[in-house]
């Protein structure tokens, strides 16, 4: 599997490396990023510091710059101005400069608050990204966009922020969950959906190997993903068109994701969404009612739900017009024309998108 280069207005920008494990941490870090470094803050979370960051740790080390880390209890509620605070003082405390480093070792909710504190502190200093989630792997580790929640709303203060490199240990996923896995399929099924009918065919085709995480199945997945989202952030860096279709699935998928307080993981929430997306774009007269079974049926497949409880559509609505994907008032709501085609709409009525949210409430 060959890395992955990323361009930044018609530039090179970073690199995305796939290895099965770290051994290559460092030559690749010295390669790609070749800079000395006065301080090197490694950035993780309580579940995936056990895990990896004794071994991160050694490996920068060798850099001889200073190594510190940070670490957060580890979910979305930790996803807030407050734990970036907590970050600024630790960097303050240990004398961190604009020659200082960050690495983001975790997964999205790690690299997305990682990314906003190194785009803010000191007007912004370099971060690295190591994701080790299937869900960053295959998305929030991609394409720059940093931030954090803020009073409930996601991703609400945050800012576009290339790292310098992304390394990726494909390794790290036999340490995930079921819950965890499940979710980095939903945000796979959803590249596919929106760009590559082929892909979306092989994600059916091959459901038992994914799911059974073959390393191989795994570096396929993975590696088309990376190039879906690369391809698409390089023509729209900062979501001023196609960036948007990434979205599909996300606007009515945030809310329900607010509205369960954080209790629903991210993927398990842009599959509801995807759902009424799916609706939506049938009540336009583009893809058809079997289609919408196959693609729920796929949902399934990969332990993602298609139905939740406990939730008002009313409620669901309001909290969708918060979205900070709307335009002019309206919300900028990404439909399918086709298995592996997306497009954005804006003229649904809340009668419409009612409907769609009726197709997921038990």
């Amino acid at each position: 599997m060959k890395d992955l280069n990323i361009n930044y207005e018609g530039k090179p920008c970073y690199k995305i490396c796939f290895r099965p494990d770290f051994n290559d941490l460092l030559s690749v870090f010295n390669t790609e990023v070749n800079r000395k470094y006065d301080n090197i803050c490694i950035v993780s979370d309580s579940n995936v510091a056990k895990l990896y960051l004794a071994e991160v740790t050694s490996i920068f080390e060798k850099t001889g710059s200073k190594v510190s880390s940070f670490c957060f209890e580890a979910g979305e509620a930790s996803k807030n101005l407050d734990t970036v605070n907590q970050l600024y003082e630790h960097l303050i405390l240990e004398r961190y400069t604009r020659n200082s480093l960050l690495v983001a070792l975790g997964g999205g909710v790690v690299g997305d608050l990682t990314g906003f504190a190194a785009a803010t502190f000191l007007r912004g200093i370099d971060f690295i990204q190591i994701p080790t989630t299937l869900l960053s792997q295959v998305d929030s580790s991609v394409g720059g966009k940093t931030g954090v929640d803020f009073k409930g709303y996601k991703n609400m203060v945050g800012a576009f922020y290339m790292p310098r490199l992304v390394y990726m240990n494909l390794g790290t996923l036999n340490s995930l969950d079921n819950y965890n896995f499940a979710c980095g399929m939903g945000e796979v099924i959803k590249s596919a959906l929106i760009a590559d009918d082929k892909f979306y065919q092989w994600i059916k085709d091959n459901k038992d190997a994914v799911n059974g995480k073959d390393y191989d199945a795994l570096a396929h997945t993975v590696s088309e993903c990376c190039k879906i989202k690369g391809h698409v952030v390089e023509i729209d860096p900062k979501e001023k068109g196609i960036r948007a279709y990434l979205n599909f699935g996300h606007t009515l998928g945030h809310a329900i994701e607010k509205l369960s307080d954080f209790k629903l993981g991210h993927g398990q929430c842009v599959s509801l969404g995807m759902v009424c997306a799916l609706h939506l774009s049938n009540k336009l007269g583009f893809i058809n009612e079997s289609e919408i079974l196959d693609v729920i049926n796929v949902l399934k497949e990969y332990n993602l739900p298609v139905s939740v409880s406990g939730l008002k559509n009313t409620d669901i609505l309001s909290a969708s017009k918060s979205d900070k994907k709307m335009t002019d008032s309206k919300i900028k709501f990404i439909i399918l024309k086709n298995i592996g085609e997306a497009d954005s709409y804006l003229e649904f009525s809340d009668e419409d998108l009612l409907f769609a949210i009726d197709k997921v409430l038990e």
